[in-house]
C-alpha cells in the first residue's frame, strides 16, 4: 500500500513537471503569421522566422514584428507639377506598396523601418513616390497624362523599382486618381472634339426631328379619317340610345304614379284606422291612471294621518317632558344659586368690614407714627444753628452742581479753542464757567422759593441759643 502511494506521488510529481515544462515551453514559444515575419535578435545572431514559428529564450533574445501587409496611402505633392509644355497640373494617386517576402528584402526592410511607426514609415515612402512622380510628369504632356495613365503607372513602378529594392520593398500598383489644372486647359483640350460631336448630333438630331414629323402628319390624317368615322356611327348610336331611353322613362313614370296612387289610399286608410284605435287606447289609459292617483291619494291621506299621530306621541316624549324635567332642573340650579350668593355677599361683607377696620387701624397708627416723626424733626429744626443751615446747604450744592453740569458729561468730544485774551484761557476757561454756574445756585434757590437767602440766614439761630420746646399735639383716641 505504501508503495502504490509513493508510485502515485511520483507520477502525479513527474506529470506537473511535465505540465509545467510545457507551459514554460508554450509561453517562450513565437509564431508568426503568413501576414508578417518576426525578427530575432539576441546571443545567436539576427533571425527571420515567416509563417513559422520558434522559441525566443528570455534575458538573451528579443523578437520584434514586421508587418508583410500590403500599405495603401495617397500620393498628392503639395504643390503643382509642371509638364513638358510647361502647364501646372495637380495629381492625385494611389500606391500599394508591401515588403517583399524573401529573407533578404526583409533583413532591409527591418534595418530601416522596424523600430518606426507606420505613419513614420508611410511618410519617407510617400517622399520618395513624390519624386520620381514630379521627374516623370516633367517628361510627358498634358496629353499623354490624361490619355495614357497607364503608361504613367508603368513608368512610376519601373522607376521607383531600384529604391523601392534598397529599402527591401516593392510597388504592387500604381493608379491617377484624378488631374487637374488651374488654366483650363484640360477642359479646352477636348473642346474641338466636343464641338464636332455636337455638330454631327445636331444633324443627325435635325434629320431624325423631319422624319418624326412627316410620320406624324401622316399619322395624324389618318386618325383623323377613323375619328371622323367613328363620330358618325357614335352620333347614330346614340340617338337609337335616347329614343329608346326616353319610352323606358315614360313607362316607368306611368307605372310610378300608378303604384303611388294605389299606395297612398291604403296608407290614408291605415292612418284612420290607427287614429280611431290610438283614441281608444289613450281613453283607456286616461282612466286608468285616474283609478291610480286616486288609489294614491286615499293611501297618503292615510299615511300622513298616522304620520301626524306619530309626531304627537313623539312630540310629548321629546318636547313637553324633557322641557319639564329641564323646568324643574333650572328652578332647582336657581335656588342653589340664589342661596350662594346670599352667602358670598354676607361673607364679602363681614370681610369688607373686618378690612376696613384694619386699614383704619393701620392709617391711625402711621398717622400717629409721621406725626411724632414730625415733631422729632421740628424739635431737630430747633436745634439748627447757622452752622447747620450752611452746613446743609454747602452739603447739597454739589448735588445742584452735578445736576447743572449732567449735560457736560453726554458730550463725547470737546474742542477748545483759545485766543489768550481774558482772564482764564484754554481748559482753565471751562472749569471758570462750571465755578460761575456753582455761584448761581442760590440765585436759583431764590428764584423758585421766592425767598431771599439772607433773610432766610438772618432767622437762623446764632451758636448757643435754644428754642422753647413746643407742646406735642394732642392724638385723637381710638375710639371703635
Amino acid at each position: 500500500m505504501f508503495d502504490q502511494m509513493t508510485v502515485s506521488v511520483y507520477v502525479g510529481l513527474a506529470i506537473l513537471t511535465l505540465l509545467f515544462i510545457m507551459a514554460v515551453l508554450a509561453k517562450l514559444f513565437r509564431k508568426a503569421g503568413p501576414h508578417e515575419a518576426l525578427i530575432i535578435y539576441g546571443l545567436r545572431g539576427t533571425r527571420i522566422v515567416k509563417g513559422g514559428g520558434t522559441i525566443i529564450y528570455p534575458m538573451i533574445e528579443q523578437c520584434r514584428e514586421l508587418s508583410l501587409e500590403l500599405m495603401s496611402f495617397d500620393v498628392a505633392p503639395q504643390q503643382s507639377l509642371y509638364t513638358k509644355q510647361g502647364v501646372a497640373v495637380t495629381i492625385e494617386a494611389v500606391a500599394q506598396i508591401k515588403v517583399k517576402s524573401d529573407p533578404e528584402s526583409i533583413r532591409t526592410a527591418s534595418e530601416q523601418f522596424l523600430t518606426k511607426r507606420p505613419e513614420q514609415r508611410e511618410g519617407l515612402i510617400r517622399l520618395v513616390m513624390e519624386g520620381h512622380l514630379r521627374g516623370i510628369i516633367g517628361q510627358l504632356t498634358v496629353e499623354q497624362i490624361v490619355k495614357e495613365p497607364e503608361m504613367v503607372a508603368d513608368r512610376m513602378r519601373s522607376t521607383c523599382a531600384d529604391d523601392m529594392n534598397k529599402m527591401g520593398l516593392e510597388v504592387i500598383s500604381f493608379t491617377l486618381k484624378e488631374v487637374r489644372d488651374k488654366n483650363e486647359y484640360i477642359t479646352n483640350m477636348g473642346r474641338p472634339d466636343i464641338a464636332r460631336i455636337k455638330r454631327d448630333a445636331e444633324v443627325a438630331a435635325a434629320e431624325a426631328d423631319r422624319d418624326i414629323a412627316i410620320k406624324r402628319a401622316e399619322s395624324q390624317r389618318a386618325a383623323a379619317v377613323a375619328k371622323a368615322q367613328a363620330d358618325q356611327e357614335r352620333v347614330a348610336a346614340e340617338t337609337a340610345s335616347l329614343t329608346k331611353q326616353a319610352e323606358a322613362e315614360r313607362d316607368l313614370d306611368i307605372k310610378k304614379a300608378e303604384y303611388l296612387e294605389s299606395t297612398k289610399r291604403a296608407q290614408a286608410q291605415a292612418d284612420k284606422a290607427y287614429e280611431i284605435e290610438t283614441n281608444v287606447q289613450q281613453q283607456q289609459v286616461i282612466l286608468q291612471a285616474v283609478r291610480v292617483q286616486q288609489a294614491e291619494r286615499e293611501a297618503q291621506v292615510k299615511v300622513q294621518d298616522a304620520e301626524i299621530a306619530r309626531r304627537e306621541r313623539e312630540l310629548i316624549a321629546t318636547v313637553l317632558k324633557p322641557a319639564e324635567i329641564e323646568r324643574q332642573r333650572i328652578e332647582t340650579l336657581a335656588d342653589a344659586e340664589r342661596q350662594r350668593l346670599i352667602k358670598e355677599a354676607e361673607g364679602r361683607a363681614s370681610a369688607t368690614r373686618t378690612q376696613g377696620e384694619a386699614e383704619a387701624e393701620i392709617i391711625f397708627r402711621k398717622g400717629e407714627s409721621e406725626a411724632k416723626a414730625m415733631n422729632i424733626k421740628a424739635e431737630a429744626f430747633q436745634e439748627y444753628n447757622q452752622a447747620a443751615v450752611f452746613d446743609k446747604l454747602i452739603s447739597g450744592m454739589p448735588e445742584v452742581v452735578r445736576a447743572l453740569a449732567e449735560p457736560l458729561s453726554r458730550i463725547d468730544k470737546v474742542t477748545i479753542v483759545s485766543t489768550g485774551n481774558g482772564d482764564a484761557a484754554g481748559a482753565y476757561k471751562l472749569t471758570g464757567d462750571v465755578t460761575k454756574i456753582a455761584a448761581q445756585v442760590p440765585a436759583l434757590f431764590e428764584a423758585l422759593s421766592g425767598m431771599q437767602m439772607s433773610d432766610l440766614l438772618s432767622k437762623v439761630r446764632t451758636i448757643g441759643d435754644k428754642a422753647p420746646k413746643p407742646a406735642p399735639p394732642s392724638l385723637p383716641s381710638n375710639s371703635q
